[in-house]
């Protein structure tokens, strides 16, 4: 029988990808909670219509993008293709009063059926945040800077932001017939997708990809130019609050962002990696206003999204050989089955002390078990024999110094854990 591959578009996680990908989500937890935000976890399945209500009928997302069945109880179910449509559906079945805000962040995997390419694949991970009740463009402003501290309490220092406004529901009337005055003498020369969208939704067509229909756009008026003094006097708030700061930006006049719930700022941070290639982005996001169920009306939100897969290629650490045991601080031999009790014990104690343990557990020689120690990164290997019980003792081995000492069984597990810097976990472990 043949192996079984993962999925197109889909991959397995090892270690110590997999340790990277956590210090992400803790960076997060740590990073988010900082400015007040708690975590969030929604189903990974949801109601197709939480999506198409949420996102927008008229999306890339929604009408090619999404993988979409129908089950046992012929229900249409979809796999999250983003976060923020479950993330608002949660947040509508508590309810939000007015003058109240509630903010939250998640992380974890979405699904898209899209063609696999570099940093975008079928199955891909985000972490995000919503703040949801209020509409402030200080608010605006400090989400990108959170997003700015999480980038850099990751590693990653060279991006830049991009920053638009789309204004508001009330703007786009005008706003949408000047921008299909301006591409109606060149729809033939444009995409089949955008010459749909000219008269459905010609803001559509300010995201399309394809290079012909990008050179018309690059000649379109400025988004801000075409909305009302209100919405350009609160995108300046936006902007010096960022200034205030000191938040690096550049005001990019095209940019919508793909999602249709957007309205006033709208952004996105993109790298200058080498190892990005054409897909750039690492995050993106603005505010939004979305209808929730059982609301009087629109609630205001504003929140980011950023794509695991693309940090990690941002981050550029080289992947480790082959997977095989964790990264441990501690082996610990045992020789004779009398030493297997101790041993146990002394793994214990190690482990309430945040010392990572591989303990012995085949009986192997001595040769044997050292090559697993050297194997899998010990910094200190504990042998536990004959001799050592009946000294009342331990052999500590210093893997990268090729030196050894006798530490008295009762105060080895103290001992090895100062010698690491460790400390006993205040929760208790046990």
């Amino acid at each position: 029988m043949g192996k079984l591959e993962p999925l197109p578009g889909t991959s397995d996680l090892w270690h110590p990808e997999a340790a990277e990908w956590v210090r992400l989500e803790n960076t997060a937890r740590r990073v988010m909670g900082l400015y007040g935000y708690a975590e969030l976890r929604t189903p990974i399945i949801e109601r197709t219509d939480v999506f198409v209500r949420g996102i927008g009928s008229d999306t890339e997302v929604v009408q090619k993008e999404m993988y979409t069945f129908t089950d046992r109880g012929d229900r249409s179910l979809t796999l999250r293709p983003e976060g923020t449509a479950g993330v608002m559906r949660a947040i509508a079945n508590q309810g939000v009063g007015e003058g109240e805000e509630k903010r939250v962040f998640y992380c974890g995997p979405m699904f898209r059926g899209e063609r696999p390419a570099a940093g975008r694949k079928r199955q891909f991970h985000q972490i995000g945040v919503e703040a949801v009740g209020k509409l402030t463009p200080l608010l605006d402003a400090e989400s990108m800077v959170m997003l700015f501290d999480y980038l850099r309490a990751v590693g990653i220092d060279d991006f830049r932001l991009l920053l638009n406004s789309r204004g508001t529901r009330e703007d786009r009337q005008d706003a949408s017939r000047t921008l299909q005055e301006h591409f109606r003498p060149h729809v033939e020369e444009m995409c089949e997708d955008c010459r749909r969208r000219l008269d459905s939704n010609v803001w559509r067509i300010l995201d399309c990809k394809v290079e012909a229909c990008r050179g018309f756009v690059a000649q379109a008026p400025p988004i801000v130019d075409l909305l009302s003094e209100t919405s350009r006097a609160y995108f300046g708030q936006v902007q010096r609050a960022l200034d205030a700061f000191g938040i690096a930006y550049e005001v990019a006049p095209h940019l919508v962002r793909g999602l249709d719930y957007y309205e006033h700022t709208v952004f996105e941070v993109v790298s200058d990696s080498p190892h990005l290639g054409a897909q750039n982005a690492l995050a993106g996001g603005g505010r939004y206003l979305i209808e929730l169920p059982g609301s009087r009306k629109p609630i205001p939100g504003v929140g980011f999204a950023l794509g695991m897969e693309r940090l990690m290629m941002a981050r550029h650490r080289p992947r480790q050989e082959s997977p095989g045991h964790g990264p441990v601080d501690v082996f610990i031999a045992i020789l004779g089955d009398q030493a297997e009790v101790c041993a146990l014990q002394l793994s214990r104690e190690l482990r309430a002390r945040q010392v990572r343990v591989l303990c012995e557990t085949e009986g192997r020689s001595i040769k044997a078990q050292m090559r697993t120690a050297d194997k899998c990164g010990a910094e200190l290997a504990v042998i536990v024999g004959g001799e050592e019980l009946a000294a009342g003792q331990v052999t500590v081995k210093y893997m990268r110094e090729s030196r050894q000492e006798q530490i008295d069984r009762e105060h080895a597990a103290p001992s090895i854990a100062a010698t690491l810097g460790r400390k006993e976990d205040p929760e208790g472990m046990y």
